[in-house]
Parts: structure tokens; C-alpha cells; sequence
């Protein structure tokens, strides 16, 4: 990921992250029902800052024009053979909320590295996990999320017996 994206913050990408991820709280979209609670006005669902990944020009599983991607579907890919893996897994993610996101603000978000640890697993050796920290700011510079996601490497494939 870059080290620093920028992200607007729309009502209509809330809903429609809202939708995907089946929520249907009027809180997400009815901003006549946000303006009566406590907060007073449209919210973004939980996990909705992960959806970054969506501005970052880097981002690995974003299609790029003219390019074979590795997508959902092999023949719509572009991609027939198996993509190699990395021998890596998401473990955990971690949200942090210090001041309500709203519809029209625009978070700038930075990306540094965390902790790094290393455990050992009878069936697949050594596991090596590393944090990754995003630090969500909006417009006035105020930090209003911060992410904290655990990725985990293996030595070797998990042994199956």
C-alpha cells in the first residue's frame, strides 16, 4: 500500500458499504434518522475504513486497465494459470475510533509498520506475524480512526497430517 492515500468520505460509498456488507441500519444511509441521534448525522459502518485499499493506486487487487488481473474468476481475470501465493494470511484486524467520520470529510490516511513476532506451529514451522498501523486523519488534520491489522507468514505449507 502507499505510504499515505487519500480518501473522501461520500454518503453514497457508506451505503453502498453498507449494502455489501448486508447492514441496513438507517444510521448508514437516512440522514432525516442519523440527525436524531446522538452523534447527528450519517455514519460509516465499523469496517468501512478498510474500503482505502479502494484509493490506493498501489493496492494489489485493484484492476488496473490494459493489465491480467487476478480477480474473482478465472476466465474474466485475464489470469488462466493459478496465481502463486505468498505463504500469507490476514490473522486480525483491529479498529481504534477517536472522533465520529461524517459524510463530506476527506481522511488522509498513512500507513506504517508495527510489531513484528515469531511463534512456532508443529504443522507449518515457523509463523512470522507483522502489524500493520493506519492512522486515518480527516481535513483538520484531526486523527479520527486508526487501524491496526496482524498478517502471519509461514515457513513452510501447513502440514496436512
Amino acid at each position: 500500500m502507499a505510504d499515505k492515500v487519500t480518501m473522501p468520505v461520500e454518503a453514497t460509498h457508506i451505503m453502498m458499504f453498507a449494502r455489501s456488507v448486508n447492514d441496513d441500519n438507517q444510521v448508514y444511509y437516512d440522514a432525516d434518522h442519523a440527525a436524531k441521534t446522538e452523534v447527528g448525522h450519517i455514519l460509516p459502518p465499523p469496517t468501512f475504513y478498510r474500503s482505502v485499499a479502494q484509493f490506493d493506486p498501489d493496492y494489489f487487487l485493484r484492476p488496473k486497465v490494459g493489465e491480467k488481473w487476478f480477480g474473482s474468476a478465472k476466465g474474466p481475470s485475464g489470469i488462466d494459470e493459478k496465481p502463486a501465493s505468498s505463504g500469507g494470511l490476514h490473522a486480525e484486524q483491529h479498529f481504534e475510533y477517536h472522533h465520529p467520520v461524517k459524510p463530506g470529510d476527506v481522511l488522509t490516511v498513512t500507513t506504517r509498520d508495527g510489531e513484528k513476532w515469531e511463534k512456532v506451529s508443529a504443522r507449518a514451522g515457523k509463523l512470522m506475524f507483522s502489524e500493520t498501523i493506519q492512522d486515518y486523519h480527516n481535513q483538520d488534520g484531526l486523527l479520527v480512526v486508526t487501524s491496526r491489522s496482524v498478517g502471519v507468514k509461514t515457513e513452510r505449507p501447513v502440514d496436512q497430517g
